[in-house]
């Protein structure tokens, strides 16, 4: 059962974002700024797919290259639902606490309004924390090495990506962004 579960978060959590930017299209706003403003960013969907891969791969039986659990035990497997829910959660209310201005990359040209409540009143990043949340949930589901190799590999990225969005909002929104800063966390 928390194997299918793990599956189902990641169709979530993609549905969540293709509705959600499929929607402010409807209304004019190009939510998909994905590799914009850094084209290295298209490294990162060959390993995202890879990484759907071992998961569905482990769910249902399929080839894969990591067997050996790492924390074989069923109850860490019910802690990392317990991880997916909480991210999943967390994402959703981080999509309605953006409102318009969710984007998926850095929008230099059209940035929305600077989004200080909802979750981005407990952290300056809930999506991010949200993804590694979700990514160590099943880790704890599946348990194997290539999953922490892809958990550790991630949440490096996601603050390689904070950092470069930090630093393009001190530029865009000034002290407002400082003074937000100064009252929530980076992430929690």
């Amino acid at each position: 059962m928390p194997e299918c579960f793990a599956v189902l978060t990641i169709l979530l959590l993609i549905g969540m974002v293709v509705s959600r930017a499929l929607m402010l299209k409807r209304q004019g706003i190009a939510a998909m700024q994905f590799g914009k403003l850094d084209r290295t960013d298209f490294l990162i969907p060959p390993f995202a797919l890879f990484y759907f891969y071992l998961v569905f791969a482990h769910a249902f039986g399929w080839p894969t290259l990591a067997h050996q659990e790492l924390l074989p035990a069923e109850m860490v497997a019910w802690i990392g639902v317990i991880f997916c829910l909480a991210g999943l959660a967390l994402f959703l209310w981080s999509l309605i606490s953006f409102g318009q201005s969710f984007r998926v990359g850095i929008d230099i040209d059209h940035p929305g309004k600077l989004m200080t409540s909802g979750a981005f009143a407990i952290s300056r990043n809930p999506i991010y924390v949200a993804f590694a949340l979700v990514l160590a949930g099943q880790f704890l589901i599946f348990s194997h090495w290539l999953l922490l190799v892809y958990l550790v590999a991630a949440v490096w990225l996601f603050h390689r990506q904070v950092l470069r969005k930090e630093a393009y909002l001190k530029q865009h929104y000034g002290q407002e962004y400082l003074d937000y800063c100064g009252r929530v966390r980076r992430y929690f």
